[in-house]
């Protein structure tokens, strides 16, 4: 499965709707209710519909909404209400030739085992040099066991190596399911590795 091969259109009409992912606001709960003198910045890497985008521009955060898919930016313009769309930024990009802005936020939902594997060293590392001091990663990375993990396009980890690659942060939550179960395309195995992490 390559990302060119997956029809996005029918994937976001099948989670249109749904509600913010229960990771981004487990995250959102970590940061001080109080205002800031400037505006936190965040980083939606792979904003698919856009639903987390919202969440965040409803929080009072800047975003910066990255995804590979024009589609997924035209459906995430049309949900964002004008009032919000000053503090949107969006951009257009694969993981391949990704650069990112300092942030104090990156949010990943399943989006970061597409990256092919000869590029997720390097996409890492970015990540890791946007983050600030006690700038939080909030994502999931998919595990051996996962029934995709066939695909030779998309990168797996085991467990050790997912730990290894925080070795400069903090993790404030960590959490693998190893088990059957959904997609949107139909049933499936899910190995998953949920993190969020503060950058030391």
């Amino acid at each position: 499965m390559k990302l060119e091969n997956v029809d996005w259109d029918s994937y976001y009409d099948k989670v249109d709707g749904r509600p913010p992912r229960p990771l981004l606001r487990s995250a959102l709960t970590l940061y001080p209710a109080e205002s800031t003198v400037k505006p936190r910045q965040a980083v939606d890497l792979g904003c698919g519909d856009g639903t987390d985008t919202v969440f965040l521009l409803e929080n009072g955060w800047q975003v910066l909404a990255i995804d590979g898919e024009a589609k997924a930016i035209d459906r995430l313009l049309a949900k964002v209400p004008d009032n919000l769309k000053e503090n949107l930024q969006t951009r257009i990009a694969r993981f391949e030739e990704l650069t990112l802005p300092p942030a104090d936020l990156i949010h990943a939902s399943l989006t970061l085992p597409f990256c092919h594997p000869n590029h997720f060293a390097e996409l890492w590392q970015e990540i890791v040099t946007s983050l600030g001091v006690n700038g939080r990663f909030a994502g999931q990375f998919f595990g051996i066991h996962d029934s995709w993990a066939v695909n030779k396009h998309m990168t797996f980890h085991t467990e050790a190596e997912v730990q290894a690659l925080f070795s400069s942060f903090s993790l404030e939550h960590f959490h693998e399911e190893d088990a059957p179960g959904y997609s949107a395309s139909g049933p499936k195995h899910w190995h998953i590795f949920t993190v969020i992490a503060r950058k030391k």
